[in-house]
């Protein structure tokens, strides 16, 4: 099993009126990810990442829409994941993809 990202702070305050996305798929949010994100991490990383961000948005009642995981080591870029608003989707993603 390889090392998980570690979470990087987010840069609003939890208690933000944006901070309140909960990540968690749905037929009218979908999960992705793009092709760069799943050469550089494994299925199972990116989806052990998005249970650790469904957690952080439970215990703060959300959270903000980019959240960011420092990568393990040095030759890979961090994953991100963004939440898109209503009629978006859930973006697992490299910051060369943005």
């Amino acid at each position: 099993m390889d090392r998980l990202p570690v979470l990087k702070q987010q840069e609003i305050q939890f208690d933000s009126p944006e901070s309140c996305n909960m990540f968690r798929p749905s037929a009218d949010k979908p999960f992705v990810a793009t092709p760069a994100a799943i050469s550089a991490y494994t299925a199972e990383t990116i989806e052990r990442c998005l249970t650790l961000l469904q957690g952080q948005a439970n215990v703060h009642d959300g959270i903000d829409y980019l959240q960011v995981f420092k990568s393990p080591d040095e030759t890979t870029e961090d994953l991100w994941f963004i939440e898109d608003g209503a009629g978006g989707a859930i973006t697992a993603l490299l910051p060369s993809d943005y």
